[in-house]
């Protein structure tokens, strides 16, 4: 009985001790200005100044220069069509290759559509012939609109051609001949196959790893330049002498902000802009709460590594464009070397990135993105035991300079 007694009375204290370590480190983040921008103010604005500046989705009328050798009807016809696109808008006519080379150098255009001196000839005479496409490659939408543009005009220009030049003896065997196989091009999932579409959802979710790691890792170097041992723990409170209630507290702390800030983030800044946004809520949910619980324990793991308070932004910061890279969403996972790809999986926002994106964007079930779920219980599980590892240490650090 009396063991029982003692027991219960060890769980409350545990308890009370968690729940005053978690009110303690409420008060050093709202008292640290620096953690507060991390915490509150880049979260809430990165996502609407990237949301902004992609906010037009695609290119349209983009400006491209043509050299015209052929100076032919079709020729003309040809860049008619290419100017009477949405995404390209012709605006000079140049005489050669230098001229138009120039206008690209002085940014009056980003694309040059050539034509060769025999482009009517040959293709009067039932030869193939080649127009040249180049392209200001500063910005691969410019490219993609130059291509996806002169490709358009030349499928219907050639289907045309095919009709008059053979003429079949019904309209039924000219449909046959000329398009032998219809075909229609759906995009799934992002239909106006717009950039902020496809690259602000996974940006979303490194800013809230990043923003974690530098904000935690910032609460860390501050501990440790203001306590006089330089160490996590300020061991002089016994409030802080159980590891398991530092991590359990500590941790609580950041998750309760950490929901209103993913509120934001993931919930109402893409209906702002109107982004795809197809996944169910529950279920988009149950998957961050392990991204969020990975990402906290592996910010909590690197603060143990931080003397100063500028730590976080020496070491970190330049991470973030490597991690995009490395989540699989810009370049495909099976074409990045296994290195990168080996090295990605140790950070939580390359599985919650791809996991992400398939249940927000393309509407996957829970159980489509068990690989990237299970993968973030292991690292939330991971990370926990390196957490609390670090504060162990740090409390049997604290205890030795104390004695």
């Amino acid at each position: 009985m009396a063991n029982e007694t003692n027991l219960r009375e060890i769980v409350k204290e545990g308890i009370a001790d968690v729940f005053y370590i978690w009110r303690e480190e409420l008060k050093n983040v709202f008292r640290d200005t620096g953690v507060v921008i991390f915490f509150f103010l880049v979260p809430f604005a990165y996502p609407l100044v990237y949301a902004f500046i992609y906010n037009n989705e695609v290119v349209h009328e983009a400006k491209m220069v043509v050299v015209d050798n052929s100076d032919s009807f079709l020729s003309r016809e040809f860049t008619r069509r290419v100017n009477a696109t949405p995404d390209v808008e012709v605006v000079r006519v140049c005489k050669n290759m230098d001229e138009a080379k120039r206008m690209l150098d002085e940014k009056k255009a980003y694309g040059i559509l050539s034509f060769p001196s025999e482009f009517s000839k040959d293709i009067n005479a039932g030869r193939q012939t080649t127009i040249s496409l180049y392209s200001d490659m500063s910005s691969l939408l410019f490219y993609k609109a130059f291509l996806l543009s002169a490709t358009e005009v030349s499928f219907s220009l050639s289907k045309e051609y095919v009709s008059e030049l053979h003429p079949a003896s019904s309209r039924q065997t000219e449909l046959v001949k000329i398009d032998p196989v219809p075909y229609e091009s759906v995009a799934l999932f992002n239909s106006q196959m717009g950039f902020a579409s496809f690259l602000v959802p996974a940006i979303l979710i490194l800013v809230i790893q990043q923003t974690l790691i530098l904000g935690i890792g910032m609460l860390g170097g501050t501990a440790r330049e203001r306590n006089q041992r330089h160490t996590l723990v300020p061991i002089s409170d016994i409030h802080f002498r159980g590891t398991l209630r530092i991590v359990l507290g500590k941790s609580l702390s950041y998750l309760v902000l950490y929901v209103v800030v993913c509120i934001w983030v993931i919930a109402i800044v893409p209906r702002l802009f109107s982004f795809p946004q197809i996944g169910n809520p529950g279920v988009i949910a149950l998957f961050l709460l392990p991204f969020l619980a990975a990402s906290i324990f592996f910010a909590m793991t690197l603060s143990g590594f931080m003397t100063s308070r500028e730590s976080p932004m020496l070491v970190f910061v330049f991470t973030s464009v490597i991690l995009l890279f490395i989540s699989g969403v810009s370049w495909p996972k099976e074409a990045i070397p296994e290195f990168w790809r080996i090295l990605g999986y140790l950070f939580p926002s390359t599985p919650g990135v791809q996991g992400f994106i398939r249940i927000n964007t393309s509407g996957a079930s829970l159980n489509e993105v068990s690989h990237e779920y299970r993968l973030l219980w292991i690292q939330a599980g991971f990370y926990f035991i390196s957490a609390c590892l670090i504060y162990r240490y740090q409390i049997i650090r604290s205890l030795k300079n104390n004695d």
